[in-house]
């Protein structure tokens, strides 16, 4: 559900700004209020998983994320919406973590490679056929609908954990909860976010400052406190820092691209949101087939190689996508772009997971796979909020199809060398061979 609802929205956002009349800068608050909460509060949902029972919190996100779509479903304006949105990220942050740590505590360690490479394939899959399901909504039903679908998966998904996921926790988990680190991380990015947004805004200098202080306060409190929500020694394995740096960078790509993406089709291609989404499915098709391999090709040969390539293909795809303007044609200017960028998502996504969680202890899965979904989410976040702010859009811009062209071309190159770096970084930082705890 989270997965497929950080990709699906993308596809409505035309449609949303014409029905809601909401500004370019509303719609990406509409993306980064789930992102922004998620983000925040997702190292906290880690904790409380590994203190209470993964499913149980688990469940407790499913049931929340699903009530908060149902406000999404049915929001009049555009502050309804973004406020549900940020509910709904809220939600997302209790369930997503538990998902990869009930793999992890679940699996013995030769088996947890091909078990994430599953995990990630599945979830990539959900991301890409977002844009898909959103279409059909769209165009035969209406966008709300991208958000009530959530309510009948919900109630599979409660169903599926209490009947065959086994319970699991840490033991020794800590009783108290950080529970100033969390709204201070709050703070810092939502304060990034605001003046990423709002730059050039009277406010936006002060959102600015707002975030330094309460980022450089969120560290001193993590070093000070006892017992933090983010303990800051799990980055001085040079492996986990290597791996979260590179999530970060490609992440912060994969958000901007399926951004842009979807809206270039649309308002400049001309293609209807059904036609937007299907132009993604090679992605999902790559990823069905192709990501558990990538996780058995790590284990086989360790994580830097799939890890260095991944990004670097998804790079040469994103430059292939340029080609997309007012005359696409599907066959010769999305088509080869897309499946490149497919191959190297499903080539980098298993290694990438496995090696955070293979980097961590096996009592800190649950706070390690909350530090990689954060920065994840953060990144995308960081991405959308800068750069259409960066390539000069503004206001309605959205709608105008000489102006977005222009600013498609320019942010799909930055895209690009985001992920031609997140490789760059992978190759001399990640080592050639995966460590893994006895079972």
């Amino acid at each position: 559900m989270t997965l497929l609802d950080g990709t699906v929205v993308n596809v409505a956002l035309k449609t949303i700004g014409e029905d809601l009349d909401a500004s370019l800068a509303q719609l990406q608050w509409v993306t980064n209020g789930y992102l922004l909460s998620l983000a925040s509060l997702i190292l906290l949902g880690g904790s409380l998983g590994d203190r209470f029972g993964r499913r149980r919190v688990f469940v407790l996100g499913t049931w929340w994320f699903a009530l908060a779509s149902l406000l999404c479903g049915l929001a009049p304006n555009p502050e309804v919406l973004i406020a549900a949105r940020v509910l709904q990220g809220v939600g997302g942050a209790l369930l997503t973590p538990g998902s990869l740590a009930m793999i992890q505590g679940a699996f013995v360690s030769e088996d947890r490679p091909k078990a994430i490479g599953a995990w990630s394939g599945l979830g990539g899959i959900a991301a890409a056929i977002g844009p898909f399901i959103g279409g059909v909504l769209i165009d035969y039903a209406s966008w709300r609908w991208i958000f009530l679908v959530n309510l009948p998966l919900a109630v599979v998904t409660v169903v599926i954990a209490h009947r065959w996921v086994p319970e699991t926790r840490d033991p020794h988990a800590s009783r108290h909860f950080d529970v100033p680190g969390a709204l201070l991380v709050v703070a810092a990015l939502g304060g990034t976010t605001y003046a990423l947004i709002e730059w050039g805004g009277r406010l936006a200098p002060w959102a600015a400052v707002v975030a330094l202080l309460t980022g450089a306060a969120f560290l001193l409190v993590e070093h000070r406190t006892p017992e933090p929500m983010l303990r800051l020694g799990i980055f001085r394995d040079r492996t986990f820092s290597a791996a979260n740096a590179m999530t970060l960078l490609v992440y912060a790509a994969l958000g901007a691209i399926m951004f842009f993406l979807t809206l270039q089709l649309q308002t400049v291609g001309g293609y209807g949101a059904l036609a937007a989404g299907l132009a993604t499915v090679p992605v999902t098709v790559c990823m069905l087939f192709l990501a558990a391999k990538g996780g058995e090709l790590a284990a086989r040969i360790g994580p830097r190689v799939p890890m260095t390539l991944g990004p670097v293909v998804m790079a040469a795809g994103t430059v292939l996508l340029l080609r997309v303007d007012a005359d696409v044609v599907y066959w010769t200017d999305v088509l080869p772009g897309i499946t490149v960028f497919g191959l190297g998502l499903a080539l980098m996504v298993a290694p990438l997971t496995a090696t955070v969680l293979a980097a961590a202890p096996d009592e800190d899965t649950g706070i390690a796979s909350g530090i990689n979904n954060a920065v994840a989410r953060a990144g995308s976040l960081l991405a959308v909020a800068a750069l259409p702010m960066a390539v000069g859009l503004a206001g309605d811009d959205y709608r105008d199809p000489a102006r977005f062209d222009t600013a498609y071309g320019s942010a799909m190159l930055a895209c690009a060398l985001l992920l031609v770096v997140g490789g760059l970084v992978s190759w001399i930082a990640i080592p050639g061979r995966i460590r893994t705890t006895p079972a």
